[in-house]
């Protein structure tokens, strides 16, 4: 053989090895150009935020004008995460007493559900009170490279579960993740409430969009104060105690691109001053100092419990020797969130607004199996990603001592798509004309005046082909995919452990034309499926998938 065959061959061999390389690398090396990307990413150093300050002087009492709205929405927050339900963090072990005590001087809907079993659509309908097939807001917008990255990660790192199903097309055609936001002909609850005279204003995640089209100043809220990034606290802060999934790609990817920013009205990025929750409650404190004097109208959306798992090195330490180190860090956080309600009742009582604000507490949907932690929506099966009670069943709390009874519960099955009308009319505010809502004013059922609504009156959920509805006590979920049906009597079954579909041929047929009542004429989505995961119902990541486990696949 010749020199130079020689050499020709020699090259083209050490090509194939580094192509080899790479290919069994092509996780990390995805992973460093995310993290690399995120690196570049400009963040300024903290600064005051230079809120609005109402009128020195009020001129009507705060019982004589119109009453206060302090809505607080937590990220992925299990059921079982509160001990307001009997439950608790870490079999119980970690009290949530703030939140407890403000449930117990209010109202609990004791069979509330979210809008979706992901953040975005959730967050899209409590804002409008408009289901997806009205908005096309269906899916959740990712970050750039998670469509492509998450699939090949979970696929690599997970041989012998089901894969997770790409739609290469669907995400080559998605417009930037800036733009995929809520349409801005979207009438909010934020431009309902700013036009009775309303002061508003957001504080903590939007994820309805990061173009300035569909941020929170171009969808009614006089200020806000944007999450930027996806950190709780710098990674290498001496008070940040992290918590890492390995074995979940959503985690590795949040991590990988994940920088500590936040933004005001817009503006440039800059450093929060401290630990999110903590930081968050600390504006939300001078926001109700600053309103004191007129009414206002506060969104705070946590990103707590939500991954990556970060808690202060205080609340870490204070929860005790829990495990594994992912619950304890976990349980932590649940602590922070807790401290958070405390602080903002406090500040309304000191500033004498208390009694005519109405406070409200939810989470957008429920908690991750992919962190691999047991019980958190438990009695409930199923979690985040998944339509079972365990993925859409959430708290909503209400306390408003001028007009709700202490100690409420309403047994009334309701869901986030009421929130906006309910706000509408404490602040006796008109619904947008021209536009058609589809959920229900809540007053009478918190006040216990007026005329009762109808519990029969269903609700729904959508994410490409995976549906469900619930008319009264029963429910009924199709998984398109699967070509799956389950059909569950609520009042019979409230953990869902029987499905009816082959024995209630009429009531499945009742609810399999009230779905396709509710998807005649939708509005499509906005963005295309880009992606597909499956999702166990009964184990959470950390366990072995088997054979025959009951899952089903999440089309987003």
């Amino acid at each position: 053989m010749k020199r130079w065959h020689k050499a020709v061959l020699g090259t083209l061999a050490g090509l194939a090895l580094a192509a080899g390389g790479a290919w069994a690398l092509r996780t990390e090396i995805a992973l460093a150009l995310v993290r690399w990307r995120s690196s570049t990413q400009p963040v300024a150093a903290n600064r005051p935020v230079p809120w609005q300050q109402g009128p020195a002087e009020a001129a009507q009492s705060p019982a004589e004008r119109p009453p206060n709205i302090v809505f607080i929405l937590f990220d992925d927050l299990g059921m079982n995460d509160l001990s307001t339900f009997g439950g608790g963090v870490a079999g119980g072990r970690i009290k949530t007493p703030n939140i407890d005590k403000l449930a117990a001087e209010g109202a609990i809907f004791t069979q509330a559900y979210a809008g979706n079993a992901t953040c975005s659509p959730s967050r899209a309908q409590l804002m409008t009170g408009r289901y997806a097939t009205r908005t096309g807001f269906e899916f959740t917008p990712t970050p750039a490279g998670f469509p492509r990255i998450v699939p090949m990660v979970w696929n690599q790192m997970h041989p012998d579960r089901l894969p997770v199903l790409t739609n290469d097309a669907a995400e080559a055609s998605a417009p930037p993740f800036e733009e995929q936001g809520l349409p801005p002909e979207e009438v909010t609850v934020a431009e309902v409430l700013k036009a009775r005279g309303y002061h508003t204003v957001h504080i903590g995640k939007w994820h309805l969009g990061n173009a300035p089209k569909f941020l929170p100043g171009a969808q009614g809220f006089d200020e806000s104060l944007n999450m930027e990034g996806l950190l709780h606290l710098p990674e290498d802060h001496p008070q940040a105690v992290s918590a890492r999934i390995d074995f979940d790609p959503i985690d590795r990817f949040l991590w990988a691109s994940a920088h500590y920013a936040t933004s005001y009205n817009g503006g440039e990025k800059f450093a929060p001053g401290g630990y999110l929750a903590d930081y968050w409650t600390d504006e939300s404190l001078r926001v109700i100092e600053a309103n004191r004097n007129r009414p206002f109208f506060l969104y705070l959306a946590h990103w707590g419990v939500h991954s990556p798992l970060q808690a202060t090195r205080a609340d870490y330490d204070a929860v005790g020797d829990i495990g594994p180190h992912r619950l304890r860090v976990y349980a932590a956080m649940i602590r922070a969130l807790d401290r958070s309600v405390g602080r903002i009742m406090a500040k309304l009582e000191e500033e004498g607004l208390a009694g005519n604000t109405l406070v409200v507490i939810s989470s957008d949907n429920g908690a991750p199996g992919y962190l691999g932690l047991a019980g958190l929506n438990a009695p409930y099966r199923g979690g985040k990603g998944t339509f079972f009670e365990g993925g859409i069943r959430v708290p909503l709390l209400a306390r408003w001592p001028a007009q709700v009874a202490a100690g409420s519960r309403i047994a009334l099955p309701v869901g986030q798509v009421d929130l906006m009308p309910t706000f509408a009319a404490v602040a006796g505010a008109p619904l947008p004309q021209g536009v058609a809502i589809d959920g229900r004013n809540l007053l009478a059922a918190l006040t216990g005046r007026g005329a009762a609504l109808d519990p029969q009156t269903p609700l729904f959920w959508s994410s490409g082909h995976y549906r469900a509805v619930r008319a009264g006590d029963w429910k009924l979920q199709v998984n398109g995919r699967q070509n799956k049906t389950w059909l569950f009597n609520l009042a019979a079954d409230p953990t869902e452990r029987v499905n009816l579909a082959g024995r209630e041929p009429a009531k499945r047929a009742e609810l399999e034309a009230l779905l396709a009542a509710h998807e005649r004429g939708r509005k499509p989505p906005l963005y295309a499926c880009t992606f597909e995961t499956p999702v166990s119902i009964d184990k959470t990541l950390a366990e072995p998938y088997r054979a025959g486990d009951e899952y089903i696949y999440w089309p987003n």
